[in-house]
């Protein structure tokens, strides 16, 4: 994820360009364009059974859907779907791919032709690579994602699938920028020029489109002084006039500034996937329900229209980001990477939004979700805040568990300090699926079958954890685990060790 900034108008401001690195993370099926996807990521302690989302993605129309890995009992789950799905090869394996074809047949092999041909899985893209030209890297990857795009590539053409399947490579928008300010300078950033180039003209050559991660929310996170506005398609904001080409929105503005950076390479007609687009709804002062409302329907409401931009006027094919909230999502950039989700945790619709796909206007939760008890772990009442074991519990607590709705301006951030203590507890506790010890705390915690939620602030019950397919033993494996590792840990916080 990035922030291009352009130069507004003068009453507004000028924002020079400034990069910052997000972890993570339109599609064209082969011959068409348009329709709404998701990203499905799988950074969940506690994963929602695949066939649930399956249902979930079908009631809501969702018609694709963007994976980061090639997790078999997802792709199993897609079987028979009619979902549009685009596998992903993490950043890790591109070395592996790129000096060995072999090791690329063999992937493709196991990973598109075997869900294609044995569970009828619409399998349209491989995306080769997450983000791996991000500035932040330092060129980590620069020499190894070209060659194992042309080696998935070939190995796709030698399994039959040239045709049916196309590469693809996700990219960060830090990978173009504009000298002047305005999306007509714009060109791909001159430290990777050369490293673009022959990955845009792979994918040009074979119809596959170029993807691209756009991001207005990152503006006003990394940016005080950023026009609010202008981050909506809504906003009010004075607009960008570029040689008489009007933009009125960040998004927009970022997204011509790629086309005119495959114009001048001579790539003008490529197709755009936008990878992932969304807004998050906690983590941050600017990452709230209403705002995450407000973008997202705003864009629902672009792409439905066919509107276009002013480069690109026509459909739009995108992925929002994301289907679902990741609670071990790593939070380097921020708090908010954990929510992403226009669903909870659950699968419960975090706020009315009309995808333009179905009849009912809004979304459709998950059906059939396993709760584990209605119990909650919290700070006793008759603790003493001065515990010296308080601080040690807490920051423990919030290491291993999710603390990311407890801060300024966040959905948590009014507690007292028995609540920010007893959120610390229960995330963990939930996370342990409930273990008796995992609410020790030295004698701190205890069980409660009253619900401390307050308000917008609410103490979640975990589901019961997700253990099927190929992962059934490893699962029972890992439960058991789980349970050495919380008496472990109490044994080190009796002993004052952590």
């Amino acid at each position: 994820m990035v922030i291009l900034c352009l130069s507004f108008s003068p009453d507004i401001r000028s924002v020079s360009s400034s990069l910052v690195k997000m972890s993570t993370i339109s599609h064209a099926v082969a011959g068409s364009a348009g329709g709404i996807g998701a990203n499905w990521g799988s950074q969940s302690s506690h994963r929602l059974p695949p066939d649930i989302v399956v249902r979930m993605l079908r009631e809501n129309g969702i018609q694709k859907v963007k994976l980061f890995d090639a997790d078999y009992d997802t792709l199993r789950a897609l079987g028979r779907s009619g979902i549009q799905v685009m596998v992903g090869i993490p950043n890790d394996m591109l070395a592996t791919f790129a000096s060995s074809s072999k090791a690329a047949e063999q992937w493709v092999s196991q990973n598109v032709s075997h869900h294609i041909s044995n569970n009828n899985v619409l399998i349209r893209y491989v995306a080769v690579g997450n983000e791996p030209f991000l500035a932040t890297y330092n060129g980590s990857f620069l020499r190894t994602t070209f060659p194992a795009l042309r080696n998935i590539h070939e190995a796709l053409t030698k399994a039959g699938l040239r045709e049916q399947v196309k590469v693809t490579c996700p990219q960060n928008a830090d990978v173009y920028s504009t000298a002047s300010g305005l999306p007509s300078g714009g060109d791909f950033r001159a430290d990777i020029h050369d490293f673009m180039i022959p990955i845009v003209k792979l994918l040009s050559d074979n119809g596959a489109p170029i993807t691209v991660n756009i991001y207005p929310f990152i503006s006003l996170y990394t940016d005080a002084n950023f026009p609010v506005e202008y981050a909506f398609f809504d906003g009010d904001a004075t607009p960008l006039n570029d040689g008489g080409t009007t933009y009125t929105n960040m998004f927009d503005a970022n997204h011509d500034t790629l086309v005119w950076a495959l114009q001048k390479n001579g790539f003008g007609n490529m197709p755009i996937t936008i990878g992932e687009v969304g807004w998050p709804t906690d983590g941050d002062r600017n990452a709230n329900v209403r705002y995450a409302q407000r973008f997202n329907q705003g864009f629902m409401t672009r792409l439905s229209g066919g509107g276009g931009t002013p480069m690109r006027p026509g459909a739009i094919d995108a992925y929002l980001f994301s289907l679902i909230d990741e609670d071990d999502k790593s939070i380097q950039p921020g708090n908010f990477e954990r929510h992403w989700g226009i669903f909870n945790y659950n699968g419960q619709p975090k706020y009315p939004l009309n995808l333009g796909t179905t009849s009912l206007g809004t979304l459709v939760p998950a059906k059939n979700v396993s709760y584990l008890e209605k119990k909650w772990c919290i700070m006793k009442p008759n603790a003493r805040l001065d515990d010296p074991h308080v601080a040690s519990s807490v920051s423990y607590a919030c290491a291993l568990g999710d603390c990311t709705c407890l801060g300024y301006q966040t959905s948590c951030g009014s507690l007292d300090s028995l609540g920010n203590i007893s959120y610390a507890f229960n995330n963990y506790y939930q996370k342990n699926n409930q273990f008796e010890e995992a609410c020790k705390f030295n004698g701190l915690g205890t069980v409660t079958r009253a619900d401390p939620s307050v308000g917008n602030c609410k103490f979640n019950i975990m589901i019961e954890p997700y253990y099927g397919g190929v992962a059934r033993i490893l699962g029972s494996i890992h439960k058991t685990l789980g349970l050495v590792v919380v008496l472990m840990t109490i044994f080190f916080l009796e002993c004052g060790v952590i």
